[in-house]
C-alpha cells in the first residue's frame, strides 16, 4: 500500500512580478514502510514537498493522496484532523514547548486528540522508557542536551502511532556521531513500527541510511 502518492503536483510562489516553480510536476510514491531520504541543494523543493505530504499546505496543481485519502480535496477543518492523527513530524529545531516538561510535550499530540489522562499516561511512559528517556519525564527542554530534545522531539511524533513521519533536516543540530545514533534508532523503529518516514538532509552520511533516495533539482524528480 502507498502512504504517499503525489500525482504531477506544482506549487507556484510569486517573488515580486516572478512566478517560480517551487514543485514543477512531481509525481512520486512512498510505500507502507518505507525509510526515504529526499536530497537536493537549497531551493530545490525540498521542504515545499515535505508540507504538501504533511498537509500544512494544498498544490496549485495535481492532487496529493496521503493514507489512500486525497487531502487535496478535504476542507481546511477535516485537513488538520487529518494531520493530528495520521502524521508525525520532527522539526529541525524540535519546536519543543519551552514551559512544557518532557512528558508534557510528548503528551501534548494525545492531549489535542482528546485521549484520556490514564491512557496518555500509559502511552507516554511506555515510549520514553523505550527511548531512554524515562528518567528525564520532568525536565523541561533547556535542561535536556540536544540529542535528549530530539528523542523527546522523535517521541512526540510517534506516540499517536501515525503511518507517516516527516523529518526536516533532523541532524542538522546534532554532532556526526549523535545524528549517527538518532538515525539508527529510527530506521530500527521503522523496520519494527513499519512506519513509513521521510526526511530532508544535506548529509551523505545521512543520505545512506535511507532504504530509498529521492533527488530534487529545481522543482523536478532527478532520475
Amino acid at each position: 500500500m502507498n502512504i504517499v502518492n503525489l500525482e504531477k503536483v506544482s506549487q507556484i510562489f510569486c517573488e515580486g512580478e516572478e512566478r517560480v516553480h517551487a514543485l514543477d510536476q512531481v509525481s512520486c510514491q512512498v510505500a507502507e514502510g518505507e525509510f526515504v531520504a529526499l536530497c537536493g541543494p537549497s531551493g530545490s523543493g525540498k521542504t515545499t514537498l515535505l508540507n504538501l505530504m504533511g498537509c500544512l499546505m494544498r498544490p496549485d496543481q495535481g492532487s496529493v493522496e496521503i493514507c489512500g485519502h486525497d487531502v487535496s480535496r478535504l476542507s481546511q477543518n477535516a485537513l488538520t484532523d487529518f494531520r493530528l492523527r495520521r502524521i508525525g513530524f520532527v522539526f529541525q529545531d524540535y519546536n519543543l514547548i519551552p514551559t512544557f516538561s518532557a512528558i508534557e510535550n510528548i503528551e501534548y499530540v494525545l492531549w489535542l486528540q482528546k485521549v484520556h489522562a490514564a491512557e496518555r499516561h500509559r502511552r507516554t511512559s511506555e515510549i520514553a522508557k523505550r527511548f531512554g528517556i524515562d528518567q528525564l519525564l520532568h525536565r523541561r527542554p533547556d535542561q535536556l542536551s540536544r540529542g535528549q530534545q530530539q528523542r523527546v522531539a522523535v517521541a512526540r511524533a510517534i506516540v499517536h502511532r501515525p503511518k507517516l513521519v516527516l523529518g526536516d533536516e533532523l541532524t542538522a543540530n546534532l554532532d556526526h556521531k549523535t545524528g549517527a545514533s538518532l538515525m539508527d534508532f529510527l530506521r530500527e523503529l521503522n523496520q519494527t513500527e513499519k512506519i513509513a518516514f521521510i526526511y530532508a538532509t544535506h548529509d551523505p552520511a545521512m543520505m545512506e541510511k535511507a532504504g530509498r533516495v529521492i533527488r530534487l533539482k529545481d522543482g523536478v524528480l532527478e532520475p
